[in-house]
């Protein structure tokens, strides 16, 4: 969502490359670039303005700095107002004292609040919690057959003594009639949630294409009937302008205490995301971003910074990383790897977790620095690794555990199973024997030239993944490589920097000398 307001920042930063002290002129002419990029992006004009003036100030009183350079002092005070401006500190869900906790949905029709009461029943029961939804949107066609739908998905209880309006034809329900009393809806549910131990009752709402007298009146009824810990506003990261406009209304009739953002995968410019919170004063709870269930987290005012400014989203990967991988199997996996003992059979289990942590491009969009990837990021098919386990399952149990045996002939039937051309298999396993090797390298010590703790590891800076390597030998003297391009890397050092000068971070921020990933994530890798 937010590549262009990260292409344009990026933009304005690189100006500051190479500069040792910062005029007012570098200041201006930034500062200049970061307020397009803002409005550009469809953020609101006083939050702009806020945004702008405080850069401001905090850039006029930069000092030098031995640890960073103007241009990396500048992106952190970017840095900085962007957290505060979407919220500061992350904002967790009030629970009652006394159960259940009550929570309400509401916003306008086709902000995704029907499926964002799954989401979050989803989310509310892998922690720990045990959630009720409640069908109150009587009024749009089907919406309770949807929720139930949903709710059967999440694997979470779903209250719906009405039927609503069920779409039909003449007659009872037809049309945009509603049918039943959403307020003895919502009451009804708070008795039937102490009855069944439902800690959590999650109550959806009806919604309209617009602000209207009614939808206000029908959600400020529910609220007052129900007493909600928290009244969650569900936003369309895509509305644009409206958005704030919209928000304020919500505000106004509703008295929300939280927002959620709902497609913030969609290709809009954003700017809701970066005007709701400063507009209204109320914090962002959760975001939303994909159609599955599991796409959806609580809201992190840094985090999104920092994929703003294409700093990476670290933290996030890993929290992914181990909900998906069972920490007993992951270190089995280590120690079939260091002894060479790693077989496809182990290779596929690791696929298959891969698959729960989300897309590839959503999780290499996570790593520092990769907007400059953006285009080869998105280029990126996740069909391809449903390919390569269709080719895995079509072995047998002793092919998987020992590839070597893996001749012509077995190769044409797998091929043939998997649906497959015996070329595809042939690079499966040349790959994988390459990658074993490697391996076996990083567990004894090796690494990825440019990030400590990280050389070897495919499709990062330094030895090319899969590429066979000649055993070094002891030389006599220092030699000079017959390549110009090796030669002009030797005389560099390890590792050419990337293109265009950009760092490790992206915006010409080179690496610090002394840089470390999280403990975490050089264990996941």
């Amino acid at each position: 969502m937010f590549d262009s307001l990260q292409d344009r920042l990026q933009s304005a930063f690189t100006s500051l490359r190479g500069k040792g002290r910062l005029s007012p002129a570098d200041i201006d002419a930034t500062v200049r670039e970061i307020r397009l990029a803002l409005l550009d992006a469809d953020v609101a004009v006083p939050v702009v303005r806020d945004f702008v003036t405080k850069v401001t100030e905090r850039a006029n009183g930069i000092e030098v700095s031995k640890a960073l350079n103007p241009a990396q002092q500048v992106i952190k005070i970017v840095n900085d107002e962007l957290v505060t401006i979407l919220g500061g500190e992350t904002r967790r869900v009030r629970f009652a004292k006394t159960a259940p906790t009550v929570i309400m949905l509401a916003g306008l029709q086709g902000a995704g609040k029907t499926t964002l009461a799954g989401k979050l029943g989803r989310w509310l029961k892998d922690n720990g919690h045990s959630p009720m939804l409640v069908a109150c949107d009587l009024q749009r066609p089907n919406a309770v057959n949807q929720l139930q739908v949903v709710g059967e998905q999440a694997g979470v209880t779903v209250f719906a003594p009405e039927p609503g309006n069920t779409g039909g034809g003449p007659g009872p329900g037809a049309g945009n009639e509603s049918v039943g009393d959403p307020v003895q809806v919502a009451t009804a549910s708070i008795a039937e949630a102490r009855r069944t131990l439902h800690d959590v009752v999650v109550v959806d709402t009806a919604g309209r294409l617009g602000i209207d007298t009614e939808l206000m009146k029908q959600a400020s009824d529910i609220r007052d009937a129900v007493d909600p810990d928290e009244v969650l506003f569900v936003i369309d990261a895509m509305t644009g302008q409206d958005a704030v406009q919209t928000a304020q209304a919500f505000a106004d009739g509703v008295d929300f205490t939280g927002v959620v953002l709902t497609k913030l995968d969609g290709d809009a410019r954003g700017g809701a995301a970066l005007s709701v919170r400063q507009v209204t004063g109320r914090p962002i709870m959760f975001a939303s971003s994909g159609e599955k269930l599991t796409d959806f987290d609580v809201f992190h005012p840094d985090r999104m910074a920092s994929r703003i400014l294409d700093m990476g989203d670290v933290m996030t990967l890993i929290e992914q990383a181990e909900k998906a991988f069972d920490a007993d199997e992951a270190a089995k996996a280590a120690e079939k790897l260091a002894g060479g003992a790693f077989t496809l059979t182990d290779f596929l289990a690791q696929l298959e977790a891969i698959a729960k942590m989300g897309s590839m491009t959503k999780m290499l969009g996570m790593l520092p620095g990769m907007g400059q990837f953006k285009d080869q990021i998105a280029a990126l098919d996740d069909s391809e690794l449903d390919k390569i386990k269709a080719i895995i399952l079509s072995m047998t149990p002793k092919e998987r555990e020992n590839p070597k045996i893996i001749d012509g002939s077995r190769r044409a039937r797998i091929a043939k199973g998997s649906g497959r051309q015996v070329s595809d298999v042939n690079q499966l396993v040349t790959r994988f024997f390459d990658a074993s090797k490697m391996m076996q390298q990083m567990a004894k010590g090796g690494g990825v030239s440019g990030m400590p703790g990280m050389q070897g590891l495919p499709g990062m800076p330094g030895k090319r993944a899969g590429a066979r390597q000649k055993p070094q030998q002891k030389k006599k003297g220092k030699r000079t490589s017959g390549n110009p391009a090796k030669r002009a890397a030797e005389a560099q050092g390890k590792t050419a920097a990337p293109a265009d000068g950009a760092g490790a971070f992206g915006f010409g921020q080179d690496a610090p000398a002394d840089f470390e990933l999280p403990k975490e994530l050089r264990d996941l890798l």
